[in-house]
């Protein structure tokens, strides 16, 4: 029946306002048959996840040129997911208008795939501050230590790396198991030391992995959630590093790990190293009720089966007081010594209860604290375990890890078209409240994924190469040079797009690494890579001084096979951010007269009434508009 488009969700002729809604705003809806057709009429089906539809019928509206406009509107008065569809009648048939390639779809069965609507709590205001700036991701043992460690004086045994240039260790031990007990001394005596480095990159919030006394060395097998590693430092180094940071205008976040905690830890103390009575010791614990034990002490519920990492019931009564309810729970204890927020490990297998208790007790130690989830999908209609999430309908979290912009990134710069790209984030923009999209943990690389420039320049047999080659394989020449450029680009895009540019530590000094630990080596003080460096010191100042890219409206401008082009602007701003991936490219720009920002500000001027931009071969550009 239908051979043009007659829906599009994101076009404002189409569907008002844009994109997700605070409940209670009346959303109107249009659709634009071809007049030819004659309907007979069309309905709108919107309802809640999980509920049936509710049919509502739409009224002819007037002629659009040649296709009649149908509208109706849909006041939803509760915060959730909203699902809808279009019916179409004519004389001699039915078809249905949903989702589909390019926005829409039309089928003569009824549909699957509906539009969503995001509907959320206008009351609730994220921690905004965010967004706005640069995060810089710190690892923390691998960051900088100011001395060598001791061997000896911890609870459980630790191999010491005389050598900080070191390859992690990465092979079993006798008995098969990699105990990720080697450490290199990272600590926040060394992160002080460097804060004016963190400054020069403009840097206005420091995430931390986990920093509490933990037996291994990326510390997600909790120890004592109210004790400074020892080799990390201090309660007071802890406070005297948030003061200082704040002095520089930065804000300390906290890794949070409450799925699980540590099989050597001061709860569950499987290996007796602990002064006190563990859930693995006796069932008269204090913290036996934490976990779930199928036959005491040693079959329990873990975290992926890891017997390291036993899993906790994050709705325990005991449980909640300690880490969130009581005056001096973790939440609160930490934020009072001056942390400003905390980013949730695996926050998909924490309860929304539990998410919405933590967001509130942090909220009422400090007003502005921010609470971000690692979710590695789209976070606005995420189902874990059969249960539909509400991060984003209020009071649980602020922001989440893009992890969507990473795989696009990564996907684009390895060959897919850029459409691709573009319509993953517009999906995302579309689906996510503009706060929280504006506020989003931009990556390109963590803890958990290899390092970027590896990603960009490794050879397919690297990745299926033995774990003593990766320990060992390098990009050098021209390999890391054809590496270095994609990294430009990836690093342009990460940084151009909504939300807060999240640098992992040695990113922007050329580490390397396919998994870990390899994406976990140390940064190489005194060996940058100068020329990665250097970019990365003109991207940041670009990035700081400019209130399009912090908070100004975002719309892509071409997304055609290795050319990308959107546009950010606001009131007293208006950019053009040019990626071409592929061979040299001419792309033509609306404007006259620009600033290139990565090249000192050099001024390229229009021959005729649009600008006509050579771009060669991997380049990225952003170019300041001169009215």
């Amino acid at each position: 029946m239908f051979e043009q488009r007659i829906f599009q969700s994101r076009d404002p002729a189409c569907k008002q306002p844009y994109g997700a809604v605070p409940a209670g705003t009346a959303v109107r809806f249009s659709v634009y048959p071809p007049r030819e057709v004659f309907l007979r009429g069309v309905t709108l089906y919107i309802g809640a996840d999980g509920d049936q539809p509710t049919a509502i019928p739409m009224h002819w509206d007037g002629l659009a040129g040649a296709c009649d406009r149908y509208t109706a509107c849909f006041t939803p008065a509760e915060p959730g997911l909203y699902w809808y569809y279009f019916q179409a009648d004519s004389r001699t048939e039915r078809q249905y208008i949903c989702r589909g390639t390019g926005g829409v779809g039309y089928e003569s069965a009824a549909p699957e795939n509906f539009y969503q609507l995001t509907v959320y709590d206008g009351a609730y205001q994220v921690a905004g501050w965010f967004g706005r700036g640069i995060t810089y991701n710190i690892f923390p043992d691998r960051f900088c230590r100011t001395e060598v460690p001791p061997k000896e004086g911890y609870r459980a045994p630790r191999v010491v790396h005389e050598d900080w240039n070191d390859i992690p260790v990465y092979q079993p031990d006798a008995h098969g198991e990699i105990l990720n007990n080697d450490f290199f001394g990272g600590s926040l005596k060394g992160v002080l030391s460097k804060l004016d480095y963190l400054q020069s990159l403009h840097v206005q919030t420091i995430y931390f992995n986990p920093i509490f006394e933990a037996y291994s060395n990326h510390r997600y097998d909790t120890g004592n959630y109210k004790a400074i590693d020892p080799m990390m430092g201090t309660e007071e180094d802890f406070k005297t590093l948030c003061a200082e940071a704040a002095k520089r205008g930065m804000r300390v976040i906290l890794d949070g790990v409450f799925s699980h905690n540590g099989y050597d830890s001061l709860y569950f103390n499987a290996r007796g190293h602990y002064d006190s009575v563990g859930a693995f010791q006796s069932q008269d614990s204090p913290y036996y009720e934490w976990y779930e034990f199928s036959h005491w002490p040693d079959q329990y519920s873990s975290w992926w089966g890891i017997y390291t990492l036993p899993q906790v019931n994050e709705l325990n009564p005991k449980y909640l007081d300690y880490i969130i309810e009581d005056e001096d729970s973790v939440i609160r204890r930490w934020l009072a010594l001056g942390a400003s927020g905390w980013r949730l490990d695996v926050a998909d297998e924490l309860p929304d209860a539990f998410i919405q208790k933590l967001n509130a007790a942090a909220r009422r130690e400090k007003p502005d604290a921010l609470i971000v989830g690692e979710v590695w999908e789209d976070a606005s209609n995420k189902v874990s375990y059969s249960v539909r999430r509400r991060y984003f309908q209020g009071g649980e979290l602020d922001s989440v890890m893009n992890y969507p912009l990473r795989d696009g990134v990564m996907s684009f710069l390895g060959g897919s078209p850029a459409e691709d790209f573009a319509e993953k984030m517009e999906c995302l923009r579309e689906n996510y409240p503009r706060a929280v999209f504006y506020n989003l943990m931009n990556i390109i690389g963590t803890h958990d994924t290899p390092r970027a420039l590896t990603v960009m320049g490794a050879r397919p047999e690297d990745w299926s190469g033995s774990r003593d080659h990766r320990a060992h394989a390098r990009l050098t020449g021209d390999a890391l040079v054809a590496a270095r450029r994609k990294m430009y680009l990836a690093a342009t895009i990460q940084f151009t797009m909504p939300g807060s540019p999240t640098i992992y530590y040695g990113d922007e000094a050329g580490v390397q690494g396919f998994e870990d630990p390899f994406n976990r080596r140390t940064y190489p003080w005194g060996s940058e890579d100068g020329s990665l460096l250097d970019f990365y010191r003109r991207l940041c100042a670009v990035r700081a001084g400019s209130s399009a890219l912090a908070d100004g409206e975002i719309a892509f401008r071409r997304a055609e096979a290795g050319v990308l082009v959107y546009e950010r602007w606001d009131a007293d701003e208006r950019l053009f951010v040019v990626i071409n991936r592929d061979e040299e490219a001419v792309v033509r720009l609306a404007c006259h007269e620009v600033q290139d920002l990565l090249d000192g500000g050099t001024r390229i001027t229009a021959d005729a009434e649009a600008l006509a931009l050579r771009m060669p071969a991997c380049t990225a550009r952003i170019l300041r508009v001169i009215e």
